[in-house]
């Protein structure tokens, strides 16, 4: 066995060994690419093609949705065990991404190519609960975010994403701008600055130069 393919195996035993059946992962050792995607960089654009649908083996994946007027914000995160549902059907169907996908921090994924994923899911029983679950999970944060722009205030939507950029980030010390935190939530970095403030006048945070301390805002 070559190295590269030792590589993937010890990746995959890491998580998805527990998931997946022992042919499975045979196949994904002799098909999948192991690659390390950088704090900040782009794994999927809108507009792009897909012709791999990754694993996440470590790290976390901000997807993003963007509308025509080019104001964005985050919809959920794609951790450890994870994969983007929602890039199964634009592969299977042949059709270009709706969202945007950037590594919060280093990320780790496997990359399986999209012709494996008709027959995987005739195939092996597992990888068809996996896609399943994958939907069902992703369905869930999808309209938890509908309900945060919906019936949220933005204190709340604030407080929300504060609380899961920190499990995310697994760090109560975010290193985060401003502007960051309001495209995100798809406000003004002033509405931002403002109730990051107030929330510091409550002691809840400590706001430094690009980055906020979480003290009591999980309590």
């Amino acid at each position: 066995m070559n190295t590269d393919k030792v590589v993937l195996r010890e990746k995959l035993n890491d998580y998805f060994v527990t998931i997946f059946e022992k042919e499975l992962i045979d196949e994904i050792v002799n098909v999948g690419i192991f690659r390390s995607i950088k704090n900040g960089e782009m794994l999927i654009d809108i507009g792009d093609q897909m012709t791999h649908v990754p694993l996440i083996i470590n790290g976390a994946i901000k997807i993003i949705r963007e509308d025509n007027n080019g104001e964005e914000i985050a919809l959920y995160f794609l951790e450890k065990g994870d994969t983007c549902a929602i890039s199964f059907v634009n592969c299977i169907n042949r059709s270009s991404s709706m969202f945007r996908g950037v590594a919060e921090i280093e990320t780790e994924g496997i990359f399986v190519p999209v012709e494996m994923i008709d027959q995987w899911l005739i195939k092996y029983k597992t990888w068809r609960h996996f896609i399943i679950d994958s939907y069902h999970l992703r369905l869930i944060e999808m309209v938890d975010s509908i309900d945060s722009l919906a019936f949220m205030q933005l204190d709340e939507r604030l407080h929300k994403y504060l609380v899961e950029k920190v499990k995310v980030m697994k760090s109560n010390i975010l290193t985060i701008t401003h502007q960051e935190i309001a495209d995100d939530i798809n406000t003004s970095r002033v509405v931002v600055s403002r109730l990051l403030k107030k929330l510091e006048n409550e002691e809840k945070i400590k706001i430094r130069r690009n980055r906020i301390i979480i003290d009591n805002l999980l309590n």
